[in-house]
């Protein structure tokens, strides 16, 4: 029996992902990444219905328990780090069947499931893929070649893949007007059960206990120009957008500025009409970002097997498997696409009005699911 063979460029959730369920399904994967290693930066995630359910069965589930965090409560506090209001993580909202979990963790136990399957590279990319009718043929940037039956771009938000089969990202990326970047702070004094937020208008900061790494987080509203190639950039924005804010900002700040490893890019959103060209698809934030505020990771899992599905039913017609993917997956996006600006409001309220009706909402939210919940006897 002849041995498909399938190239996914990005070695992130939605990558690891794919490469574990394709492999699994008899072809022959490889995963390219960019990167020279895993990264360590990047917000907890939730993983959640669906998605818990998969990696469940792919025998990861322990594991990604083991590294869930101990959040237990959101604690808002004002400039002077005095507690305004403090709420049960739970009230924040999400579901049941839910586990947060830092993403580079998440990413991490997702890729040592792969590599148990699929070939990893990393330190290397895609610097040229032309089609045939019969398959891929994909040159690396490390100057080696490779043939494929099909070829899986899941390499974010600034996709290599979609930039060379669909076209510049400028024709697909519509930013929302702001920024977040993450940083880790070994060695930070938190406690493990909170979850803190400083809120002023336009602009928030966050610190996260994770699982034993704290985070912390700067999301904020900003139309300033931004390019991702430019490393010098982060830094500038970030220390621009929150010079006069006390408590521990100014730390975190430091912090940012002197890391190695920081996650920071603009909040957008990836919208394309198509999400794949004859042999080659997209898959994860290379398809449809949903931003920052959309369960991105459990969509990202969630695609992956729906993919992997589509291409197990059609595995000699590859552009047939990518339609049955899409039209099954927008079905999930699309809806949190729509509800993105929303969301964004509410986590990051622009005026002081929108704050106070935001932590108003979250102490509503508590009282209602108290109220509700019944008593054991």
């Amino acid at each position: 029996m002849m041995t498909r063979r399938a190239l996914i460029s990005g070695a992130g959730i939605a990558g690891s992902t794919l490469a574990w369920q394709l492999a699994g399904r008899g072809w022959d994967v490889t995963v390219v990444e960019k990167a020279t290693g895993q990264r360590s930066s990047g917000n907890p995630v939730d993983v959640r219905d669906d998605a818990l359910r998969i990696v469940e069965g792919m025998g990861v589930g322990d594991r990604i328990r083991a590294a869930a965090t101990s959040v237990q409560r959101l604690v808002l506090v004002d400039r002077d780090g005095r507690r305004v209001a403090a709420v049960p993580a739970s009230a924040v909202g999400g579901s049941k069947q839910s586990v947060e979990v830092p993403r580079a963790e998440l990413a991490g136990v997702l890729l040592d499931a792969a590599a148990t399957r699929a070939d990893v590279r990393f330190d290397d990319a895609i610097a040229a893929i032309e089609q045939s009718a019969t398959g891929v043929t994909v040159e690396f940037e490390s100057g080696g070649t490779g043939d494929y039956d099909l070829v899986v771009g899941s390499d974010g938000q600034h996709s290599r893949v979609r930039a060379l089969e669909f076209g510049a990202e400028e024709r697909f990326a519509h930013r929302l007007g702001m920024f977040v970047g993450t940083v880790s702070a070994p060695g930070a004094e938190v406690d493990p059960a909170d979850m803190v937020m400083l809120g002023v208008p336009g602009r928030s900061f966050s610190l996260h206990p994770s699982n034993g790494i704290p985070i912390g987080a700067f999301i904020f509203h900003s139309d300033r120009e931004y390019d991702h190639r430019d490393a010098a950039q982060p830094a500038q924005i970030v220390t621009h957008a929150y010079a006069g804010l006390g408590w521990r900002v100014p730390e975190f700040v430091e912090r940012f500025i002197a890391a190695d490893d920081v996650y920071f890019d603009a909040v957008t959103q990836i919208r394309l009409d198509s999400w794949s060209t004859g042999r080659v698809g997209l898959l994860g934030d290379a398809a449809s970002s949903v931003s920052l505020f959309g369960d991105g990771s459990s969509l990202a899992i969630v695609g992956a097997r729906t993919l992997a599905d589509a291409v197990a039913a059609h595995p000699d017609d590859p552009a047939t498997a990518f339609s049955e993917y899409e039209r099954r997956h927008r079905m999930l996006v699309a809806p949190k696409q729509r509800g993105v600006r929303t969301a964004a409001g509410q986590v990051v309220p622009r005026t002081a009005l929108g704050l106070g009706t935001r932590n108003l909402v979250l102490r509503i939210m508590h009282m209602t699911r108290m109220q509700s919940t019944p008593l054991v006897e």
